[in-house]
């Protein structure tokens, strides 16, 4: 079986690294590429590193305009890599008409309607969609993924800090009103549109923190730990900052367990069982941390859990690459999981380094 695949908004990175995977995919051929801004050019012009990367009928690819009705027609499944509020106005119709959609933008992410409009500033118009969608983290999710029609892939930050927290958090023995993620992305994770914030001189040689207060991926942490712990009303601490790299995540995670008892090689032993059946986390051994850099390029997620006792708190540390784990690579193994085949295709790779 070959699905054909489109990319709606691939000049973007989540779109370009989507072309980079897939085409490695040996069940995947990408027969559209969407881009408003890049509409008549050939993608190898946008990302020249792409060059060689032929559509089906061995031409190289070239962007369309986005067209709803036309991308219907011309995909089995599509990967919506368009702005937040964008998508959903694409999403219904392409459901509507049998394609399987894996969104990457926090339009589906919100199950209620009223916390999006809140967030994002507008009136969410596909609510109807919201409790369908399935909520894209495989490892905590994948069997409402295989059964899916519309994903909603989950944001870089969350990505991070639910791989972290999750099997602790399983256990029921963390203090919520004590939880603390310090969360540091690279550049990229603001997009490719230009940006005074992020041209070079502001970044490099710099280390700052941004949306201390109301970064819009704090409802979507909030919620999903909701569900974790069959809690409601869930209130989280999430500073995010901007490091002076390309790629990149890595989250530190600040726990305290109350009267639990179990020390940190214990709690490894915690997470080794959750995630042993699962290819993309990795949890280090003791006296090994994450780095971005161990990560950079793969789809994995590292993670290591230590102990302060002078102070009873638990530090986890939590490792993605953004546009893979965090974005493009997440996104297809979700696709993998919707359509019944290998949940690591095209995505073994080990990371790059240096």
């Amino acid at each position: 079986m070959v699905v054909r695949v489109g990319i709606l908004g691939a000049s973007g990175y989540t779109g370009g690294e989507l072309v980079r995977i897939l085409s490695g995919h040996p069940q995947a051929e990408v027969t559209l590429v969407t881009s408003q801004r890049f509409a008549g050019q050939a993608l190898s012009e946008i990302y020249p590193q792409l060059q060689g990367v032929a559509g089906p009928d061995g031409t190289p690819l070239t962007c369309r305009k986005l067209n709803a009705s036309e991308a219907a027609e011309m995909c089995d499944v599509a990967f919506c890599a368009l702005p937040h509020v964008t998508s959903m106005g694409v999403v219904p119709e392409m459901i509507e008409a049998g394609v399987k959609v894996v969104d990457l933008s926090a339009d589906f992410r919100l199950n209620n309607a009223e916390t999006y409009a809140e967030w994002y500033g507008t009136e969410h118009t596909a609510p109807e969609l919201l409790h369908e969608a399935a909520y894209g983290l495989p490892e905590l999710n994948r069997e409402a993924l295989k059964k899916a029609r519309l994903v909603a892939n989950p944001g870089c930050y969350p990505t991070s800090i639910l791989l972290g927290l999750a099997p602790m958090l399983k256990e029921g023995v963390v203090d919520l009103e004590a939880l603390v993620s310090d969360s540091k992305s690279g550049a990229s994770g603001a997009g490719r549109a230009p940006s005074q914030a992020t041209l070079y001189c502001e970044v490099a040689e710099g280390f700052k923190s941004y949306k201390t207060i109301g970064h819009r991926h704090t409802p979507e942490i909030e919620q999903e730990i909701g569900r974790l712990v069959g809690q409601d009303d869930v209130k989280v601490r999430f500073t995010p900052h901007l490091i002076p790299q390309s790629r990149g995540i890595l989250s530190t995670l600040y726990v305290r367990t109350g009267e639990d008892g179990r020390d940190a090689k214990q709690w490894r032993q915690v997470y080794e069982a959750f995630y042993a059946d699962k290819p993309f986390v990795r949890v280090l051994p003791e006296g090994r941390l994450p780095a971005t850099n161990h990560v950079r390029g793969s789809n994995f997620c590292d993670v290591a859990i230590t102990h302060d006792p002078r102070t009873g708190w638990f530090v986890v540390l939590s490792a993605i690459d953004n546009v893979m784990k965090g974005a493009s690579g997440q996104a297809v193994q979700n696709m993998n999981l919707m359509l019944g085949m290998e949940e690591g295709l095209a995505l073994g790779a080990f990371p790059l380094f240096p």
